[in-house]
C-alpha cells in the first residue's frame, strides 16, 4: 500500500508560482512512476504531468508545457511540481498519482491516463485569481 500526501497549495495571483510536493510513504518509491492530474469544478479529471520512475522522462500536457515542470528526488521519495506563469485556468485541486514500474523496461516510462495509476492522494486546491 502505497500513501500519498500533496502539499503547497494554496491561492495566488495570475502570474504568480506555487510549488506543490507529493511525499509517499513507500519503502521502493523510485519502482513508482508518478503523475499529476487536476479536477476543476464541474469538470473531469485532467492529466498535467508524469515522471519517470528513475526521473529520467518527463511528460507535461499542452496546456502546462513550458510553465510546469516536474522532479524527484527519490531519496527523499518525493516529487515537486513547480507551477510558473499561473493562470485563472489553472485553478483545480491537484492529485498525485503512483503506478508501480518494475523491471528495466520501465526506466524511461510515463503514464498519462487515470486509469493507469494505482495509487491516489487526497489532493491540493490551487486557485489563481485574475
Amino acid at each position: 500500500q502505497v500513501q500519498l500526501v500533496e502539499s503547497g497549495g494554496g491561492l495566488v495571483q495570475a502570474g504568480g508560482s506555487l510549488r506543490l510536493s507529493c511525499a509517499a510513504s513507500v519503502r521502493t518509491f523510485s519502482t513508482y512512476a508518478m503523475g499529476w492530474f487536476r479536477q476543476a469544478p464541474g469538470k473531469g479529471r485532467e492529466f498535467v504531468a508524469a515522471i519517470s520512475r528513475t526521473g529520467g522522462r518527463t511528460y507535461s500536457a499542452d496546456s502546462v508545457k513550458g510553465r510546469f515542470t516536474l522532479s524527484r528526488d527519490n531519496a527523499k521519495n518525493t516529487v515537486y511540481l513547480q507551477m510558473n506563469s499561473l493562470k485563472p485556468e489553472d485553478t483545480a485541486v491537484y492529485y498525485c498519482a503512483a503506478k508501480g514500474a518494475y523491471g528495466i523496461y520501465t526506466t524511461s516510462t510515463v503514464y498519462d491516463t487515470s486509469t493507469q495509476y494505482d495509487y491516489w492522494g487526497q489532493g491540493t486546491q490551487v486557485t489563481v485569481s485574475s
